[in-house]
Formats: structure tokens, C-alpha cells, sequence
């Protein structure tokens, strides 16, 4: 089964005009577990005393879950999340010449021999070790072999693989991802951004492919356009995946919003998975279908996401929904009565923009049949 390292706390915060205090940090985490989490990424140690506190306090929730830090190989980096007490590290270099270019000078050989280091000590001290390539998708096969290669060398665990800026399709992640695999070095982590709103379907393509491991963060929130959505991937590996995972679905709403107000960001209203108007249906062919089966045009009930299914009247709307809403509110109409009653409805819901209320509907039918 693929695990879901979730980068809320790292990554999520890294997006502009985003910053999480310690309350919303502890919250976020303890959600993101009951939600069916299975790693959490908790900050970056080299930030300072405040980030290294906040660490600490998520460390102490004892949340039965791995939670790893973010890093530069680099043996300061290292040093100051063992001082937080971390039993897991992503260390990260860059992948692309034009990263090791900007970062290095091009200086690959120092890189590695660092990284070599870093490596080293991080297992010395018993620690879960991940090799974060950045960049990876404008990146050599060849060089992620010899990093892969290095890292085995050195005892470390898992290498993750970043499509930084974007640019990758499902198709192509596929067989990038499947070159790597077939190399059978290290299992591979996925960590997509979203700058072409590919984020999850590449992932998923990713864990198609062989990977291990995807990155993701609530709501998809991450530098630019963000990362891989959390709530996607959950519910993705769950129900189209098969994958037998403990999930919280109710809260995931909630968890949603938590990070949505933290992040001082609007949810969609028709966000995959967390959009309030999801489970609405208006044309009316489809709200027929759904009110003879619940499965004719959804792919997961309302219920299992915190959601009511609902059946607005509006410009598509068929005389099933009419007869839906004045059956609930005790008006048992004729069908045939209701047809000259549409072309009224739409003509008010177009010019207003609105929706109609059931009041509304109810003044409207006794004003058009008596």
C-alpha cells in the first residue's frame, strides 16, 4: 500500500503569505493523522530557535506516525534536527544542472561528498534517511543512478523524486519513475508541484509506476500552485486505488478548513473532494438519476466527505426536482401540471443569477396552478 508523507507543515507553509503558528501546527498534525496520514514532513530545524520549539511540541503530541524534517545535506542542517529530537531527515540536493549550477557552482563532486557525510553521520545516529533530489524531472537518469547509488552505499532509505517547477505529464512520470525502479536501488517517494495543475495525476502516475511514497499537502496548498492535494490522493488511493486505508473522511472536511483559515486562503466551492457544491446536482437528468440510485452520477457518497447531496432549482432543473421539493415540504403536485411552471423558473434564475428557495418555489406553484 502507498504511503502519504504529508508536507503540510513543511512544504504547505512554504507557499507566499503563508505562516502557521504553534497552535495551528499542533492542530493541523493531529488532523492530518486521524485523517489517515501516514508520515507527516514537520519544518525545517536550520530555521531557527521558534521553528525548532514548534518541532519539539509536535514530536511531544506521541502521534503514531513518522515525522520527518526537511534538510539541506548539510551537517549543520543535521545537527540541528537531531537537537530537536527527530528520528527521520530528507536531505536534499539538486538534481538538474542548472539547480547543482545555482547551488554548487557545478560542483558535483563536492555535493556528493557532502551528501556522503551527511548520509553517513544521520545513520550513525539511527535515523531514517531520505535523499530529497530536487529538480529530479529536469534531471539525468544517469545522475539520479549515481546519487541512488551513493545513498544505498550509505544506508539510506528511500529517494524522493521532484518534479520542482511542474513540468512533468502523467505519461511522462510514468516512465521517468519506471526507469528508476527498475534500477532497484532505493524505493522511490514522489513529490509533484501543481504549476499545470498535474500535481495529483502525476503522483498517482508516479505510484503507478512503482513508487512507494507520495508528498502531499491539504488542499494542495505549496510554493506557486502548490502540491499533490491531500485529500485527492486519500481518497484516490481509497476508492478508485482499492486501497484498504483509515481514514477519517468526516474530518477531512474540517481539516480542510483548519488549513484553509491558518493559510488565510478561500476553499473552492467545487474543490475535488471538499467543495461544498460537489454533491449538488441541478440538470435534471442527473438529479432523476440520483434520486432512483445514489451511485447513478457520484462516485462516493456526500456522507462519507461531511456533505449533504443537494438538488437546487435552477435554469436546468427538471420537473423531478420540482416535484422532489413540494413533496418534502408536504405538496403532493401532478408532473404534468409542472411543465409550463420551467420556462418561469428559468427565466428568474437567469436574470438574477440565484438559484430558487423553496419558498420561492412553493409562491411560484400556487400562484401558477390556482
Amino acid at each position: 500500500m502507498a504511503l502519504i508523507n504529508d508536507t503540510t507543515l513543511r512544504d504547505g507553509e512554504q507557499a507566499p503569505f503563508v505562516a502557521f503558528n504553534t497552535k495551528e501546527k499542533l492542530a493541523i498534525a493531529s488532523h492530518l493523522v486521524a485523517c489517515g496520514a501516514d508520515e507527516l514532513e514537520i519544518g525545517i530545524p536550520a530555521m531557527g530557535k521558534k521553528e525548532q520549539e514548534d518541532i519539539k511540541e509536535l514530536l511531544n503530541l506521541g502521534l503514531n506516525t513518522r515525522m520527518m524534517s526537511w534538510n539541506r545535506a548539510k551537517m549543520s542542517d543535521l545537527e540541528a534536527s537531531l537537537a530537536c529530537g527527530i528520528k527521520a531527515v530528507d536531505l536534499s540536493i539538486p538534481i538538474s544542472d542548472i539547480l547543482i549550477d545555482v547551488k554548487f557552482g557545478s560542483n558535483k563532486t563536492l555535493m556528493l561528498r557532502e551528501l556522503e557525510r551527511v548520509i553517513i553521520e544521520a545513520k550513525r545516529e539511527g535515523l531514517f534517511v531520505c535523499i530529497g533530489g530536487e529538480d529530479s524531472s529536469r534531471g539525468s537518469l544517469e545522475f539520479m543512478k549515481e546519487v541512488m547509488t551513493l545513498g544505498v552505499a550509505c544506508g539510506a532509505d528511500r529517494f524522493r523524486y521532484c518534479d520542482t517547477v511542474g513540468i512533468l505529464t502523467p505519461t511522462k512520470t510514468y516512465k521517468n519513475v519506471s526507469d528508476l525502479v527498475s534500477l532497484d536501488l532505493l524505493p522511490i517517494e514522489m513529490h509533484t508541484h501543481n504549476d499545470f495543475g498535474l500535481a495529483s495525476a502525476n503522483a498517482l502516475s508516479g505510484i503507478d509506476a512503482g513508487a512507494v511514497s507520495v508528498n502531499t499537502t491539504v488542499i494542495g496548498l505549496g510554493e506557486r500552485a502548490g502540491n499533490a492535494s491531500f485529500e485527492q490522493i486519500s481518497m484516490a488511493l481509497k476508492h478508485i486505488y482499492g486501497q484498504n486505508r483509515s481514514i477519517d473522511t468526516y474530518e477531512m472536511k474540517n481539516l480542510a478548513r483548519l488549513v484553509a483559515e491558518a493559510a488565510g486562503v478561500s476553499l473552492s466551492l467545487t474543490a475535488p473532494i471538499i467543495g461544498e457544491r460537489i454533491f449538488s446536482h441541478e440538470s435534471g437528468i442527473h438529479a432523476d438519476g440520483m434520486m432512483k440510485n445514489g451511485s447513478a452520477y457520484e462516485p462516493f457518497g456526500a456522507e462519507e466527505v461531511g456533505t449533504a447531496r443537494e438538488f437546487p432549482i435552477g435554469k436546468h432543473s427538471g420537473t423531478g426536482t420540482i416535484l422532489y421539493h413540494l413533496k418534502k415540504l408536504g405538496i403532493h403536485a401532478e408532473k404534468n401540471a409542472l411543465q409550463g411552471l420551467l420556462p418561469l423558473i428559468r427565466e428568474i434564475v437567469t436574470s438574477r443569477k440565484r438559484v430558487l428557495s423553496n419558498i420561492e418555489l412553493v409562491k411560484m406553484y400556487r400562484e401558477f396552478v390556482y
